[in-house]
């Protein structure tokens, strides 16, 4: 295979045209979040964050939070949608999104930054339920300061603020074939490299240097962004997978896990994978094969009409048989999409009914002890629910752990 190169990257993936969908896919993200909206009887919306506010407008946010200028989209159960933003942004926004009503402030403006226009917009929806949602729920948050959001809540009346996470945690769940197009882009870039990694690691590097040589590699195959990037790594296992890179080296008996959370024009993928180093020892290896074993119980489970709970159900029960007690995590997979992660999420007590569309990691977990120290292992791939089972949008990892000599 040739090796990736930054011109190779550059013709392969040139910038895309914007707004990047259509504009009937943001008339269907809107109709998608009224008929919610309906449902649970919001008169409008208010969206402030980050991802929310890129999926209705499909505004590129570089930053990917904004602290000093926020930007708001207010949907009204009817009529016009608008967005509030900084004067700054006027003219990006009327370049990259559908949006034809722009109201603007001169920005930051402590005093007020943007509140009375946010408020005038608000009331001007109505107050049929008296009910304007929020993202103040579970796995949501403000993209606003809090002391505006509660300026404005102050200054409703008659209507007042409820959760509106709702909305999206609905609408943003099942994805269209043009949101899939871009995870599975980013899914099989991330497989490549990690496929292409055990050549350009040896015992002696250090968990650092294999995330920075993976993050290059990943960039000249045509990924976007690594914003995480994870590499942990000990003596017949880690107890950990979220604080690295570190110093730490590699020996013989390592086993290294790396996390990639990468995207491709804000998509993300997020799936990891195991590798051993010299003489790996036999409980990481039957750990390894248990999760394979797991994973492969929870890909069978998935279908249109499976519920999130069997399928954690599956993966544990697969877990069980092998003897292998499950992770402590509280649960083995959640949905991607605009972020890593979003819903739903696979534990014994969600009830979410799998459709076509739906992107989900599956990612058991277990806990295992060499010679009398605890050791975890994790294992992650990313699917897409389809009309007759599922894809998988990662490449599938071998049955056995690689290892590197």
């Amino acid at each position: 295979m040739n090796e990736p190169t930054l011109e190779a990257a550059l013709a392969a993936f040139p910038p895309d045209e914007y707004p990047s969908f259509p504009s009937a896919e943001f008339d269907q993200r809107v109709e998608a979040a009224r008929r919610v909206m309906r449902t649970i009887e919001l008169d409008a919306l208010l969206v402030t964050s980050e991802a929310n506010f890129r999926y209705m407008t499909g505004y590129i946010l570089q930053a990917p939070v904004q602290i000093a200028r926020p930007r708001y989209f207010v949907l009204p159960l009817a009529g016009t949608p608008c967005a509030i933003v900084p004067r700054t942004n006027v003219d990006g926004l009327e370049q990259t999104t559908w949006l034809r009503d722009i109201r603007s402030w001169v920005a930051p403006c402590p005093e007020d930054d943007g509140v009375s226009l946010v408020l005038e917009a608000l009331q001007q929806a109505g107050s049929r339920f008296g009910r304007i949602g929020a993202e103040i729920g579970a796995e949501a948050r403000l993209g606003m300061p809090v002391l505006d959001y509660l300026r404005l809540a102050d200054r409703l009346g008659p209507s007042r603020f409820v959760d509106g996470e709702a909305v999206f945690g609905l609408v943003r769940m099942v994805k269209s074939p043009a949101e899939v197009d871009r995870i599975r882009r980013i899914a099989q870039i991330v497989s490549a490299s990690f496929d292409a990694l055990p050549q350009l690691l040896k015992i002696g590097d250090t968990e650092w240097s294999a995330c920075r040589r993976m993050q290059l590699d990943l960039v000249l195959r045509g990924a976007h962004r690594t914003p995480h990037l994870t590499g942990v790594s000990g003596p017949g296992g880690y107890t950990n997978i979220n604080t690295g890179p570190t110093a730490r080296l590699f020996e013989s008996g390592s086993v290294l896990t790396i996390d990639a959370g990468c995207c491709f024009d804000n998509y993300w993928c997020d799936f990891n994978r195991n590798f051993g180093f010299g003489a790996v020892r036999s409980e990481p290896a039957r750990s390894y094969a248990a999760l394979h074993a797991a994973t492969e119980a929870g890909l069978r489970a998935t279908r249109p009409g499976a519920r999130t709970r069997g399928l954690f159900a599956a993966m544990a029960g697969s877990l069980s048989a092998w003897g292998a007690p499950g992770g402590t995590v509280g649960r083995m997979g959640h949905g991607i999409g605009l972020l890593a992660p979003e819903p739903p999420s696979i534990n014994a007590a969600d009830d979410t009914v799998l459709e076509p569309g739906m992107v989900l990691t599956l990612e058991p977990s277990l806990s295992f002890t060499v010679d009398g120290e605890r050791r975890i292992m994790a294992h992650e791939e990313n699917l897409v629910v389809t009309a007759d089972g599922y894809e998988l949008l990662s490449t599938r990892t071998p049955p056995e752990m690689p290892v590197i000599a």
